[in-house]
């Protein structure tokens, strides 16, 4: 299952047209998923995210163990594809 659509099934982040031109945002807000990867790419870093969106820290929290989660899953699928 693609990242996407975990983050959509828990309901943490959420795609609609009518909310900024369909670009996936953080549920009950117009703040952008990719801003959360902005600010771990450059040098901000996960701790100014938080201290600038406060409201989003569970989930913000929530996103990084999905990602975690089914990179530790396709990590598991590799090695079992590799054995």
């Amino acid at each position: 299952m693609k990242i996407q659509q975990i983050l959509d099934d828990q309901g943490i982040i959420h795609t609609d047209p009518e909310i900024m031109s369909g670009v996936p945002v953080f549920v009950g807000t117009r703040v952008p998923l990719q801003t959360l990867f902005d600010y771990l790419e450059g040098e901000s870093g996960l701790a100014e995210f938080l201290e600038d969106f406060p409201h989003l820290k569970t989930p913000t929290l929530q996103v990084l163990e999905a990602i975690a989660k089914a990179m530790l899953e396709q990590e598991r699928e590799a090695s079992v594809h590799s054995a």
